[in-house]
């Protein structure tokens, strides 16, 4: 995609900047050009809002039949499985992802589009009784209108999946901006719609930087709905501004992720999953198992093996096929994250591994970072509070089961969490006691298109995915018919 400076989708049409400024989309695992693309602004936000506020108004897309609307998200699922080496490519490039990690979410965004392609129609509201054979009632769900959709970097087309598959099917229109760092797949994603046959206006794509773009997605009034995935500061910046319009707002704003190990834990699988949980990615996963919450007499035993372990996963970029995983996204998050540690450290956080860059020539030009575990972490502290959005696993200790509900529980956030035992009506409890909006039980980070996601607490707000997600994206109108009006004459007219 190198050259390519007409990337923003509007109306229909594939156009340049208004004002002709591009970016350069750089791979953070050794610094080559992967992508130059269209630099939008406010005046190319406000271009593709009309765009999207006409195609609903005056559009036949909203009347357009569910079927129809299913029809056509399954016709895109069905191109993600065709171009699925193109996807994987482009993704891992502009993230620096393992290839093979970006072919299984291209995998699991086609399931997105094909989970909601079948859904689309299959609802038709409810009949509500009233008592009466006089009257009839009944509930339907209508599309909200024009959605802003606003994605993060870490998982570029499967967290755009997510938003753009449910609007669609519910039948609304929207402008969709992508992080500016990692917006090469959601430029393919237009491409496959537009082949798809979608209406000129029903989907537009804005890149560009937040504070240009994304602003105008929460604050302008032909806006009905803005969808966020990203950072808790964001977060609410973006609920404040929507509140000015009193617009829906749906927010996933990511989480400290407890992952919680009882003593019968089988151990070489609780071993395994805590390294997965935390190390996948780097650690840039919203639900990655950050904290890991031991019970006291496997403590030692346990994190010395997961140090061991640690200490022998393989860095490098994309397409190095002894890697397992991969760089940072960039020299700015990779210093988030090394003061992080440093600040850990300061508290009294116990450094058993990594803490450091990797050594080596071919890891110069990337972002890399070891995986690094922190031990004897205490309660309250920032690296229990924090998120470090990379590849630092902090541990706690517990006693009993009270008190590790209480520590897995002691967080602002609340997206996901883990509890790995052999006992089955104890993981049952703690799971049901457990504050976060998803909860594993013997796993760590699986999910189903047809499962509602998202997060308790300061996680945010609303879910995705499942019929909820599709929820989102819908308006409930009751309609009520009386079948014999007649004059009531509560007012006599005398």
């Amino acid at each position: 995609m190198v050259g390519q400076a007409q990337t923003l989708y509007i109306n229909g049409e594939w156009r340049a900047a208004a004002a002709g400024n591009t970016r350069d989309i750089h791979c953070p695992a050794d610094g080559s050009l992967v992508a130059r693309v269209s630099e939008g602004d406010r005046s190319d936000a406000e271009r593709a809002i009309a765009a999207a506020r006409a195609a609903f108004d005056e559009g036949s897309w909203a009347n357009t039949s569910a079927w129809e609307r299913g029809d056509l998200l399954l016709r895109v699922s069905d191109i993600l499985v065709r171009d699925r080496e193109e996807f994987a490519r482009a993704e891992s490039l502009d993230t620096g992802k393992r290839v093979v990690e970006s072919g299984y979410d291209m995998d699991d965004i086609a399931a997105c589009f094909r989970y909601y392609g079948k859904i689309a129609g299959t609802d038709p509201g409810h009949v509500v009784d009233t008592g009466s054979t006089e009257a009839i009632s009944r509930v339907r769900y209508e599309p909200v209108g024009v959605c802003g959709l606003i994605t993060p970097w870490n998982f570029p087309l499967l967290q755009v999946a997510w938003k753009v598959a449910p609007a669609l099917a519910a039948g609304n229109t929207f402008v969709l901006k992508p992080s500016e760092l990692t917006p090469s797949t959601a430029v393919l994603l237009m491409r496959a719609l537009h082949e798809a046959g979608l209406p000129a206006g029903v989907g537009n794509l804005v890149l560009g930087r937040g504070d240009e773009v994304g602003a105008p997605l929460s604050e302008h009034p032909d806006i009905d709905l803005v969808s966020f995935t990203g950072g808790l500061h964001t977060g609410r910046a973006i609920a404040a501004s929507a509140a000015t319009t009193v617009k829906r707002v749906a927010l996933e704003l990511g989480g400290k992720n407890p992952n919680v190990v009882f003593a019968d834990a089988d151990f070489e699988t609780a071993v395994d999953y805590a390294l997965t949980a935390i190390f996948l990615h780097s650690g840039q996963v919203c639900s990655a198992g950050a904290r890991l919450i031991v019970q006291d007499e496997i403590h030692d035993a346990l994190v010395d093996e997961i140090v061991r372990r640690a200490e022998t996963i393989r860095l490098g970029g994309p397409f190095d096929e002894d890697a397992e995983t991969g760089p940072l996204i960039s020299a700015e998050h990779r210093a988030k994250v090394e003061d992080y540690v440093k600040r850990s450290i300061e508290e009294g956080a116990v450094l058993r591994t990594g803490g450091r860059r990797p050594e080596g020539e071919r890891y110069a030009s990337g972002y890399f970072y070891l995986p690094t575990v922190l031990d004897e972490v205490r309660q309250g502290s920032q690296a229990v509070t924090e998120e470090s959005f990379g590849p630092v696993l902090t541990v706690e200790r517990f006693t009993d089961e009270d008190d590790a509900v209480r520590i897995a529980n002691d967080t602002h956030y609340g997206l996901a969490g883990a509890v790995f035992t052999s006992d089955v009506s104890k993981a049952q409890r703690v799971a049901n006691r457990m504050r976060h909006g998803t909860v594993w039980i013997n796993d760590f980070h699986p999910y189903l298109p047809q499962a509602e996601w998202g997060g308790f607490k300061q996680s945010g707000i609303g879910r995705e995915l499942g019929g909820g997600g599709l929820r989102e994206y819908q308006e409930a109108k009751h309609v009520y018919q009386n079948l014999r009006p007649e004059p009531q004459r509560w007012f006599s007219g005398e």
